[in-house]
């Protein structure tokens, strides 16, 4: 999880905990490409604004060095107004929750594209 604010990360970690996931958090895109390259991740929750690298770079460098890993990604936003957001959200087709979100949109979510990424690996 790529969160720069420690009440976010900590209910989303626990929400997610609940459901049997383990949860590294990242403070900001760099951590998280750093942790990528040591560690294989079934799912990356990244929040879009992010000090020193934004999810925007981080997908990037993702589709780049693990272009398998495109397809584990989930956005989180307060901004789907900005052009530059919502025109990137469209084009990279990847769900997103827009913030304020409750822990059952996220745990919905985590589950679907959990279950698309193993249903895709199945077939």
């Amino acid at each position: 999880m790529v969160e720069d604010e420690p009440g976010i990360a900590k209910v989303c970690a626990r929400t997610l905990n609940a459901e049997g996931f383990q949860v590294d958090i990242a403070v900001n895109g760099k951590v998280a490409l750093d942790m990528w390259r040591e560690k294989s991740y079934d799912l990356c929750l990244s929040d879009i604004r992010t000090p020193e690298m934004n999810g925007i770079e981080l997908y990037q460098h993702l589709e780049s060095e693990f272009p398998e890993a495109v397809n584990k990604v989930i956005f989180t936003t307060g901004d789907v107004l900005s052009s530059n957001i919502k025109e990137f959200l469209e084009s990279t087709i990847r769900p997103y929750l827009a913030k304020p979100f409750t822990p059952d949109e996220l745990r919905a979510i985590v589950k679907t594209v959990m279950g698309a990424n193993q249903m895709s690996r199945a077939g």
